[in-house]
């Protein structure tokens, strides 16, 4: 659906631009964004190699299990039904690296916490409510260091790029604490 919105807006504009005589416009715009889009994968490859290479040692030399262990009795309040140990700690792998504004390095771990949960789902066919409570914890995830949105506003010039730490800790801590509380009314109301 979303290709559809995508080919209707740059058909709109195209047409747009033949109409009002301004194709000049259009032909600077493909060449100026391609470059721009370049240059800002550059500019983010080293931070997300940075941040990747830290979630991989923090994997490698157990400091994720340990963070595992640690937010284990919330992780269990919050996914009763989950009685699958490595589920747990690959959610709370995901939950560690969206933590942190990574939600590239968070995705695998997120993959992975999935398999683990679709194994003790009976309904193959239908997400079980472990998968649905993940889901939502993972797209409204709590984010302390936004790390890929700071190097973003550092990559466009940004005068204070840091500035939006405190905004969004309490914005996806809101998201988070209100996506889990309608995700545990409607489960309830589904007993």
């Amino acid at each position: 659906m979303i290709n559809i919105v995508w080919v209707l807006l740059i058909g709109i504009g195209i047409i747009f631009s033949l109409i009002s005589g301004n194709v000049e416009v259009i032909n600077n715009e493909i060449v100026t964004s391609a470059k721009a889009g370049i240059n800002l994968v550059i500019e983010l490859i080293p931070m997300m190699v940075l941040w990747s290479g830290l979630m991989n040692i923090a994997s490698s030399s157990g400091l994720l299990d340990k963070f595992a262990h640690l937010i284990k009795p919330l992780l269990n309040k919050i996914f009763p039904s989950l009685k699958n140990d490595k589920a747990i700690g690959y959610v709370a792998s995901n939950v560690a690296a969206n933590m942190i504004g990574l939600g590239s390095a968070a995705t695998p771990f997120g993959l992975k916490a999935m398999e683990e949960m679709q194994k003790e789902n009976s309904k193959k066919d239908t997400a079980s409510d472990a998968m649905i409570t993940f889901l939502v914890l993972n797209t409204s995830g709590v984010t302390i260091i936004p790390t890929t949105v700071i190097a973003l506003r550092m990559a466009t010039g940004s005068a204070n790029p840091s500035c939006i730490i405190l905004s969004s800790v309490i914005a996806t801590f809101l998201a988070s604490a209100a996506g889990l509380f309608i995700d545990y009314l409607i489960r309830r109301r589904h007993r």
